[in-house]
């Protein structure tokens, strides 16, 4: 596997959501009408003008991917208006493979949003997950409306989206938060020129509602389902519009869609810098570590000083693109969603400092999802457009985001600047926003599991406490530990409470902790 492209994987694997550029989403579409929580209550209640949708027959195929079998399932475009145009997505899945009886179809999700359901299932999922739910479970991926195979929005050509990720998203004068502001600019024109239709429609409510769609056709009368990331905020926007048939849920990695946009993105933004901590404290610890041996404070410093000294001149990176400070942020980043990465880390952060920016380029590339040949994935491009359609935008202009770097700073002195600015993006989206931050209470949902990392750098520990608060019946499963989420990633204490709850539909007792 190219080494390019294997870091990604992993960060796939692990629910791994891109939200350094589009700032985070959360909040709840106008799509989520009185009309599907009263069909919630019933299985067979559906509204006339989707029954159509709701009987289709699904024709599976090989997928040409050992095991797997793939089919394309059509729901309305605009739910408002089901006979006024179709979208086509993609679907696939792997049968149980027994022994025991089989329970049903479990979903899962990895996240972004942007994140492929369906390489998440064929790469992962499918194999990796406990063999006793594999054996007792139809895994099922639905990539979602806007990603991947399910008519994917597209924005930037792959030369377009090299200069778009090397703009300073730091400016230190007015003429470089022009130049990010057009660059914002650029990018959400692109995006209405190459996928205007669609835009409006890839709301997390219109795939929560494709979801349910996907249920009944599939013969469950309930939902199962494990998402982790950004999934966790679909789970929980399913659970709100269809309580009655929610089965067993597992949302791990939680967001919290109560939060504003701004308060979302602070949020992340402190997440981001209890993880670097953690790496920092433990690089300190060992002999390789370019970032000093004395304390987790040194190492910040010199990290922002190698920030800055790459903001001024860039470094070579061995092909035609230059590491600069944006690059090289996210390069970091990458690294922070799982603690396997940290000595590659190190190495690539010892290489920039001797003026070799490679390293830290293939991390950015594997966060982008950037392939050798240039060419891009649409993850970044339909993060971009579910955000900015789930929330308002987080700031208005230039001017607001300058009145709130000082509480990003204070969140991480580190990436507090970038991820502020980072966060304007939305404000010149050519779609309104059609969501709003609200609790989530799914009031008669089944039990539903919510899992939190107490060091998570994308979705903090406290949003999982929330969200189970919120949820009338959630359950807070906790994970004292580092990285992005915590099922399948070694804890025997947080897969058996989760492999138990899938299997038996017992959920782990409300604030059982692992480690």
């Amino acid at each position: 596997m190219d080494s390019r492209r294997s870091f990604r994987t992993l960060v796939l694997a692990l629910g791994a959501a891109g939200l350094l550029v589009s700032g985070c989403s959360g909040g709840s579409s106008s799509g989520a009408s009185s009309s599907a929580e009263s069909a919630s209550a019933s299985p067979s209640a559906v509204p006339a003008a989707l029954k159509p949708f709701y009987s289709q027959h699904l024709s599976w195929r090989d997928c040409g991917v050992s095991g797997f079998q793939c089919t394309t399932m059509k729901a309305p475009l605009d739910y408002a208006k089901p006979d006024g145009g179709e979208i086509k997505l993609a679907v696939s899945r792997k049968k149980a493979t027994g022994p025991g009886k089989r329970i049903g179809s479990l979903l899962v999700n990895p996240g972004g949003p942007g994140g492929s359901a369906i390489g998440y299932l064929q790469g992962y999922a499918a194999i990796g997950y406990p063999a006793q739910v594999r054996a007792r479970y139809d895994m099922v991926a639905i990539d979602p409306r806007g990603v991947a195979r399910s008519e994917p929005v597209e924005c930037l050509t792959g030369a377009q989206m090299d200069a778009y990720t090397q703009v300073d998203q730091t400016p230190d004068d007015d003429a470089e938060v022009t130049k990010l502001k057009g660059a914002f600019e650029k990018f959400a024109s692109g995006c209405e020129k190459r996928s205007g239709e669609v835009l409006p429609h890839v709301s997390t409510v219109e795939t929560a509602r494709d979801m349910d769609m996907l249920r009944a056709l599939l013969g469950d009368e309930h939902l199962n389902y494990v998402g982790a990331s950004y999934g966790t905020f679909l789970g929980a926007t399913y659970a709100e519009l269809f309580p009655g048939r929610t089965g067993r849920l597992v949302l791990d990695g939680a967001m919290d869609p109560s939060l504003s946009p701004v308060e979302m993105n602070r949020d992340q933004t402190a997440g981001f810098e209890t993880a670097f901590q953690s790496f920092a404290q433990d690089c300190v610890k060992q002999k390789d570590c370019p970032l000093g041996t004395t304390s987790a404070s040194d190492a910040a410093d010199r990290l922002k000083k190698l920030f800055t000294r790459l903001d001024a001149d860039p470094i070579r990176t061995g092909e035609s693109r230059e590491l600069g400070e944006s690059l090289a942020t996210t390069g970091v980043i990458a690294a922070m969603y799982d603690e396997s990465a940290w000595p590659q880390l190190r190495s690539a952060l010892t290489a920039a400092e001797s003026g070799d920016g490679s390293g830290l380029l293939t991390l950015a590339d594997s966060y982008y999802e950037r392939e050798p040949s240039g060419k891009y994935t649409n993850l970044m491009f339909a993060n971009a457009a579910v955000n900015c359609l789930d929330l308002p935008p987080a700031f208005s202009g230039p001017d607001a985001v300058a009145k709130a770097l000082p509480s990003f700073e204070k969140a991480s002195p580190v990436f507090g600047r970038g991820f502020a600015w980072a966060a304007l993006n939305c404000a010149y989206w050519p779609v309104p926003a059609t969501g709003s931050a609200h609790r989530i209470k799914a009031e008669g949902a089944a039990p539903v599991v919510v899992v939190g990392t107490t060091r998570d750098p994308a979705t903090p520990y406290r949003w999982a406490e929330s969200l189970a608060d919120q949820l009338s019946s959630g359950t807070l499963l906790t994970y004292a530990g580092d990285g992005h989420t915590a099922y399948g990633r070694g804890s025997d204490c947080i897969d058996t409470a989760i492999n138990t709850y899938l299997l038996e539909g017992t959920p782990p007792a409300s604030g059982k902790k692992c480690r």
